[in-house]
């Protein structure tokens, strides 16, 4: 469906066609039941470029036919993020009763408000007392000429006070043999998933595989490596630690130094909470898609869920920061919970702002109203942030010792040189490119989905993917870790954090190839929405793999100085 552009708010204004995004009432999650003659209330919702999802404006501030007064659709909170503003339409639908180009309205419009087409065919498939889809066509619809000084053809006639337009729609039903139950089976014929599910599987065999080796090496490492060095080290009666100085393995003689705490302690602490935190939110979100809680009938039901959840998981992240802080002899407890709770919600308020200001600015539906912006600060202030505090506080109440294996002395050992190959920006570029290369072919349909008008349904593989994400940065980072001690360097506590906490570096420059080589966004209001909300999602990835990676490397160095008989 195509309007002109002359008469948009600024920043609207396109060279592109726009995309009518037209939502019917009937097809929401409730069974709703007709009659033969029933009335269908047809709602519309929100327009835009259509290679820009998220830049939307209202419906009406088209020149389209609209009531003398607009009654707008109760929304939830997940649909309002999204942009949606749903307005009861002129459109009369009766349940089973076709129609033919009934008239809905005449319109006089300037000719920088004309581009447009003047009558939409629906077609509506019903099974029973239900209706399964509808569909908004022109597709028998040729558009009218208006060259200038032509005389009114079709739906458009030329006057002396401007172009009077009259807009016309058809209704067809059509038949289903599909019940209400199962009507999200036919979207399903739109989606380019099922045409690709083959690639998926490559994919996530390709990964897999990436994991099996992975897995392999630091089994070897484990099992060979390991072994030979406990065997050299566990020798009482040979050599002392002057001879092993020599050795290509020396993690044995920084074992009074590998438990040393690292410097800016708090914000390491902060760094684990939230990135379990989000670990905990991830995981929650992946689980109710495969329970069902999401579909495409649901507007904006992920959006909500990951809101509540973000609050709720807040606990979480007080409880494992201050937790470990308190472990490690951290003493501004406070300071610490403080930061744990705005690590990422400074962020994303400074990115919002911006974005939210782009899209006042611009007219856009996706500006969010005052109301769900105290709704929003409200959730944080009463929910989110008390969660943070409680959990902090449970967390340093219950912290035990670090229980380190080997005292730390006083004095800090020198630290050798290192090789160019051991230096923290290769083992970022290591640690960040295998986890990310093990997602790379699912991020495409996870972009598409997001910054495109796909639906994503493939829960399962998602979780998978999710699985081996986390395998794969655990596995190298244990691998890392272990050629970071053979060198006698025991500054591991962050080199485990950013070494598979760069895979957000990663997605960063992906989304960069994605905008300009795999999509047709542009302008300032797409532009500032994708890489506002990408910068997020790469700090998001930051955090939990850098969380997983420290943990794997606790747990490994735990083990290997566990096992190594100290004199």
């Amino acid at each position: 469906m195509q309007f002109g552009i002359g008469h948009l708010p600024r920043g609207q204004q396109r060279t592109m066609g726009l995309c009518c995004v037209l939502v019917l009432c009937l097809l929401p999650v409730w069974a709703v039941s007709y009659k033969q003659g029933d009335n269908v209330t047809l709602y519309v919702n929100k327009v835009g470029p259509y290679h820009n999802p998220q830049e939307t404006y209202h419906f009406y501030t088209l020149p389209v036919c609209r009531p003398e007064k607009v009654h707008h659709k109760s929304l939830s909170l997940g649909e309002v993020l999204d942009g949606d503003r749903m307005a009861e339409s002129l459109y009369h639908i009766r349940f089973r009763e076709n129609a033919e180009k009934k008239t809905l309205c005449h319109l006089t419009l300037t000719e920088k408000q004309v581009g447009l087409w003047t009558h939409l065919d629906f077609n509506i498939e019903y099974n029973g007392d239900s209706v399964i889809f509808a569909n908004v066509s022109v597709k028998d619809v040729k558009p009218v000429s208006l060259e200038e000084g032509g005389g009114g053809v079709g739906g458009v006639a030329v006057g002396g006070g401007g172009l009077k337009v009259t807009h016309t729609y058809s209704v067809r039903w059509f038949e289903s043999p599909l019940p209400h139950s199962r009507r999200a089976e036919r979207l399903r014929d739109y989606s380019f998933f099922p045409k690709t599910l083959e690639i998926h599987w490559l994919s996530i065999i390709n990964s897999l595989v990436l994991v099996v080796l992975l897995l392999g090496f630091v089994i070897i490492i484990l099992m060979r490596v390991l072994k030979n060095d406990f065997a050299r080290y566990n020798v009482e009666e040979e050599g002392s630690c002057d001879e092993l100085d020599h050795g290509d393995n020396g993690w044995k003689i920084i074992h009074t130094d590998v438990f040393r705490f690292p410097p800016y302690k708090s914000l390491l602490c902060a760094v684990l909470g939230v990135g379990a935190q989000f670990l905990t939110l991830a995981t929650g979100i992946i689980i109710m898609a495969l329970l069902g809680m999401f579909n495409v009938h649901r507007h904006g039901a992920i959006n909500s869920a990951a809101i509540v959840l973000y609050a709720l998981t807040s606990c979480v992240s007080g409880y494992v920061s201050c937790s470990f802080y308190t472990q490690i002899h951290g003493k501004r407890w406070v300071w610490n919970i403080i930061l744990t709770s705005t690590l990422f919600s400074a962020p994303l308020f400074l990115t919002w702002s911006v974005v939210n200001s782009v899209h006042w600015w611009s007219g856009s539906t996706q500006a969010l109203p005052a109301t769900t912006v105290l709704l929003l600060l409200g959730a944080w202030v009463l929910v989110g942030f008390p969660l943070t505090v409680i959990g902090g506080i449970v967390g340093k109440n219950r912290a035990g010792n670090f229980q380190a294996p080997c005292r730390t002395r006083n004095i800090p050992r020198q630290i050798p040189t290192q090789p160019w190959y051991k230096h923290t920006a290769v083992h970022m570029a290591i640690g960040g490119f295998l986890p990310f290369s093990a997602i790379s072919v699912e991020l495409y349909y996870i972009f598409a989905t997001v910054w495109g008008r796909e639906h994503y349904t493939l829960y399962g593989i998602l979780l998978c993917v999710f699985a081996i994400l986390l395998s794969v940065g655990a596995c190298i980072s244990v691998a890392l870790t272990y050629f970071l001690l053979s060198g006698e360097d025991y500054r591991w506590w962050w080199r485990s954090v950013l070494s598979t906490g760069s895979t957000g570096l990663f997605i960063f420059v992906y989304s960069v190839f994605y905008y300009r080589n795999r999509s047709s966004m542009s302008g300032l209001v797409q532009s500032a929405e994708f890489f506002g909300y990408s910068l997020l999602t790469a700090l998001v990835f930051s955090l939990m793999l850098g969380t997983v990676s420290f943990w794997a490397s606790l747990a490994f160095i735990r083990y290997i100085y566990c096992s190594l008989k100290m004199d």
